[in-house]
């Protein structure tokens, strides 16, 4: 019998829909046959999250260290003693610090190898900031943190794109792009498409900045500049790289679904089109590193925290995708370690 994935969890903002999702998630015993789930917040927490959602039925198995997790049961770590104060929707310094500190602990635990992936709830951008966190966002923190160069990547069961730039100011974008970013980020996706999703021979199609992809430097000369230039070299070494595509027309016509991944210029521009069309089952993964990190599609969601009504979907689904990523991550080492076993594979 194989070894179960061990996924670590940080609970993000408190008073978001962090916690519920992740009780949610957990209530399927069944979850626990595909994974070890190690939680790091604090039992004292979540019992009044399960009091307040008048969940009865469920806890978690309370440990020290994750070398102690249960394989059969949702374990859950102490990163803080002192009750904390929960205020559904709201904002607080309280809530990013106990984000931190759960994140912190599960960051630690994987790069020591006692976890092998981790899911990561939502956080507060904004309350999370202090002299420890002063970064936009959890990619930007791990990579910080690891090796490799990181790219955002939104996933679903038929679109896949990444954003060469990601949480910076609209204004600031054009002058964030040159030729080797862009390359740098197409090989980074083809790598991944590889390594983490087992797909031979990816096709990438890669967006252009401006309205009609420039049409031809009436708009814009990005196109002919910098990303044209950044595709040719994808394709000078072998990759199947196309574009670059207007991205109205190429969403609207559902042209994204003959490619097995696509590349953004920018944050709104990936993220508009792809929560459009999957908003809630989503999932979010930090490609490029060399850990693995997935998380849910939504932010804290305020505007329903405490109500018992957040969908724990996507969150489920970047539970599953940590999981796969961890088997073919894994797999593709073997074949890379033993040559006559890709033959075999093939």
């Amino acid at each position: 019998m194989s070894k179960k994935t061990k996924i670590g969890i940080s609970v993000g903002d408190i008073n978001g829909i962090g916690i519920e999702v992740i009780i949610k998630t957990f209530l399927d015993p069944q979850m626990m046959e595909l994974c070890t789930p190690i939680v790091y917040g604090s039992s004292k927490t979540v019992s009044l999250y399960r009091k307040s959602l008048d969940i009865h039925d469920f806890s978690f198995n309370k440990i020290d260290d994750a070398k102690d997790a249960n394989p059969k049961k949702a374990n859950i770590i102490d990163c803080w003693e002192e009750e904390a104060e929960i205020a559904f929707g709201k904002s607080t310094s309280e809530a990013g610090k106990y984000a931190f500190t759960s994140l912190n602990a599960a960051t630690k635990d994987l790069f020591e190898g006692k976890i092998d992936a981790i899911v990561t709830a939502p956080i507060n951008k904004d309350n999370i900031q202090s002299d420890d966190f002063k970064f936009s966002g959890h990619t930007e923190y791990l990579e910080s943190k690891s090796t490799g160069e990181s790219l955002m990547l939104m996933i679903s069961e038929n679109l896949k794109i990444g954003m060469v730039t990601g949480h910076i100011p609209v204004k600031t974008i054009a002058n964030n792009l040159t030729v080797d970013k862009i390359f740098g980020k197409i090989k980074v996706l083809n790598k991944a498409l590889i390594q983490d999703f087992a797909i031979h021979s990816p096709k990438i199609a890669v967006l252009g900045l401006n309205p009609h992809a420039g049409d031809n430097g009436l708009l814009g000369s990005e196109e002919d500049e910098i990303i044209i230039p950044a595709i040719n070299n994808a394709k000078s070494i072998g990759l199947n790289v196309f574009g670059p595509y207007a991205a109205d027309g190429f969403f609207g016509s559902g042209n994204y679904k003959k490619f097995d991944a696509v590349l953004a210029m920018y944050h709104d521009q990936g993220l508009i089109p792809f929560k459009s069309l999957v908003f809630g089952s989503g999932i979010n993964f930090t490609a490029g590193l060399d850990i693995i990190r997935t998380s849910p599609d939504h932010g804290v969601a305020y505007d329903i925290a405490g109500k018992n009504i957040a969908n724990e979907q996507s969150f489920r689904s970047a539970i599953y995708l940590a999981i796969d990523v961890v088997k073919n991550r894994k797999m593709d080492n073997e074949i890379n370690e033993n040559p006559l076993k890709a033959s075999r594979v093939k």
